[in-house]
């Protein structure tokens, strides 16, 4: 049976309503994919049983929400932002914090962990003078399924084959059974938390690196603006921001410049002017 209309509706109101993700006419196939395996573990005919048990099922709703929420990534993905970060972005941070010698770096929507796990591999096989820094790496998520899968740190064979050398895998992870964990020394430089960049989001310190990859194509312009204009506060004033390669700030954004580094999607934050001040008010 075919998604119905009323169903497809139901959950594409819902899910903006949650994450200010867009489902666009035509995502019914999505929507169906996503939900029927739901649908099946929870004893519903199809998807539309299940969207009419939704009402005042919390448990069901985040279940539905959570698999709505586009999970792709992979170790060092596109590859190009890590040679910048390896190349330019972090010996740029080096000689600016080497006085403080602290560095704060955040990772949203970070998924299954794959992002933030390869932002401590990098540092720990190129920069080993980080060994003495106060280094953090924050990791968030606005899905507790991959929040949980990321901490565990572990991963299957099609998974480390994605975006991983032959060498990086022996040297940061052990093989356990079908399944390779990432090793203690790495997963404890990475915190996890859950976070929905459509809420309000908890008090934290500046960062001098975010990573928002892949991210703004699911919400519609003013949703983008809106984020940008949060992590342009987070940002530390000679921070970076890196988002996917083909990813640009909406029209109207002013606050971070791109730098001319071919298909790595790094920006440096702009000063505040004051009438992009009052607008944030």
């Amino acid at each position: 049976m075919s998604l119905e209309p009323a169903a497809f509706e139901r959950i594409r109101k819902l899910v903006h309503q949650r994450t200010a993700i867009v489902l666009d006419a035509g995502k019914e196939y999505l929507v169906e994919s996503r939900l029927a395996p739901i649908a099946r573990a929870h004893g519903y005919a199809d998807v539309n049983e299940l969207c009419r048990q939704l009402d005042r099922n919390a448990p069901l709703i985040a279940e539905v929400v959570e698999a709505m929420t586009t999970n792709e990534t992979s170790f060092f993905r596109d590859h190009h932002p890590f040679e910048a970060l390896r190349r330019e972005v972090i010996p740029d941070l080096l000689r600016k914090r080497a006085d403080k010698r602290t560095l704060r770096i955040w990772c949203a929507a970070c998924s299954t962990g794959q992002e933030p796990y390869s932002v401590a591999m990098l540092l720990d096989e190129h920069f080993p003078q980080l060994g003495v820094w106060n280094v953090s790496i924050l990791a968030t998520d606005v899905a507790r399924g991959v929040l949980a899968r990321a901490r565990s740190g572990r991963y299957r064979q099609i998974e480390v084959n994605r975006g991983l050398s032959a060498g990086l895998l022996v040297k940061y992870f052990v093989r356990d059974g079908l399944e390779w964990e990432i090793r203690p020394e790495i997963k404890r430089r990475v915190l996890f938390q859950e976070l929905n960049l459509i809420g309000t989001w908890p008090p934290m310190e500046p960062f001098d690196l975010i990573f928002l990859r892949n991210v703004l194509i699911y919400f519609d312009q003013s949703t983008k603006m809106t984020i940008l204009r949060n992590v342009h506060q987070l940002a530390a004033p000679d921070g970076y921001l890196v988002l996917g390669g083909s990813e640009t700030p909406p029209h109207g954004v002013s606050t971070f410049e791109r730098l001319p580094i071919a298909r790595a999607g790094i920006y440096k934050r702009l000063p505040t002017r004051p009438s992009q001040s009052s607008r944030a008010r």
